[in-house]
């Protein structure tokens, strides 16, 4: 095991609660976002935790990661699933990549000393 995700989770939480003390305000809004998603109800709690990991894993967040999954399991999310969003997240990282690898080509291309 990588890390001990349990504690993490419960240490991060604890940390974010510090946070909140010393900025009550922004933190009522944060939950208010939070909260916002699930208003219109297209996409029900396991898809938006599934959503999450992929942003999850394409930002390289461990807090979100320790958060999400958990999240996503209490949802309904089997193992299978949350690896399905994931290498959706793979595929639009390399999709990103090749995107960009094409712009820095541009870029060589249009320099003015080659």
């Amino acid at each position: 095991m990588f890390t001990n995700w349990n504690e993490y989770r419960s240490t991060l939480l604890a940390s974010i609660g510090k946070f909140a003390k010393l900025q009550p305000e922004f933190m009522k809004g944060f939950q208010q976002m939070d909260k916002g998603t699930l208003e219109k109800g297209h996409l029900d709690e396991k898809t938006q935790e599934l959503i999450s990991l992929a942003v999850a894993v394409t930002t390289r967040c461990d807090g979100c990661l320790a958060v999400h999954v958990d999240a996503a399991v209490k949802h309904g999310a089997t193992r299978e699933e949350i690896a399905e969003a994931l290498s959706v997240a793979i595929k639009m990282n390399t999709g990103a990549a090749l995107t960009y690898t094409a712009r820095a080509l541009d870029v060589y291309d249009n320099l003015p000393n080659k």
